[in-house]
């Protein structure tokens, strides 16, 4: 766990340089300013008792940082995603829980400054504060060395989650995606053929899609819902293909 040196005076020197530049060097951004970094570490908690400015100003300014570069990385990574299929995958990424996990990878909550009060509570360990100093570090390096260096340090700690939230079907609406991607290229309709096998409690559903008379994709599910899903998911990867165009996981990541 990192040394704290507490001032009665002042907040300052309150976490050694060197267990800073630890950090720095394990969330990837050398700081040319060490005292900002440390500014994020403070909790309110912390400040009521020892002085200085706490990390609230940070977070504030890194949950829009934060927002932007994910929002960004998706809108480009996934050019066919609808408006609302993106807002899922920001709301999923930036979400306290998943930053809360960031935090544990990071060791984050070691280095938190926290006030009598919250230490004795398990203030570390919780995730309202951890994921709050994340979006504090995240504005930290925000206005240590500007958007570029802040950006990479989100898809650093992000983009992996943003993969797995576009691509593991929770969010994805393969069938708006389908509908959009038919519509500006060829104009046909759409239509889903379904069939079912088994009994009542425990039926098997199929799907399959056409383009205009043409089967275009099929997919299986526990509900019509996911069979359609997965069948407009599979003809979407074959017009793609056919189309010798990228997929998602060929798709730009800048």
């Amino acid at each position: 766990m990192p040394s704290t040196t507490l001032s009665d005076a002042s907040a300052e020197c309150a976490v050694a340089s060197t267990d800073l530049e630890a950090f720095s060097e394990s969330l990837g951004h050398r700081f040319g300013d060490l005292s900002i970094l440390e500014q994020a570490f403070r909790h309110r908690s912390w400040c009521g008792e020892h002085g200085g400015p706490s990390n609230e100003r940070l977070e504030f300014l890194g949950d829009s940082v934060l927002g932007l570069a994910v929002t960004d990385f998706a809108y480009h990574r996934y050019p066919d995603l609808p408006e609302g299929a993106l807002a899922k995958i920001r709301a999923s990424v930036v979400s306290s829980a998943s930053l809360a996990v960031v935090a544990t990878e990071l060791g984050l909550g070691a280095y938190l400054l926290l006030g009598r009060g919250e230490q004795s509570t398990g203030g570390r360990s919780k995730a309202s504060i951890v994921a709050d100093a994340v979006e504090a570090v995240i504005g930290a390096v925000y206005v240590d060395a500007g958007w570029e260096a802040a950006r990479s340090v989100v898809l650093n700690l992000v983009q992996d989650r943003v993969v797995r939230a576009a691509e593991g079907g929770a969010v994805l609406d393969h069938k708006t995606r389908l509908q959009e991607l038919v519509a500006r290229s060829s104009g046909h309709s759409l239509r889903y053929e379904m069939t079912e096998d088994g009994p009542d409690h425990d039926k098997d559903f199929v799907a399959n899609v056409l383009v205009g008379e043409e089967p275009m994709g099929t997919g299986t599910g526990k509900s019509k819902k996911q069979a359609q899903q997965a069948a407009a998911g599979d003809a979407w990867a074959r017009l793609v293909r056919d189309r010798g165009e990228r997929t998602d996981v060929d798709a730009r990541t800048t």
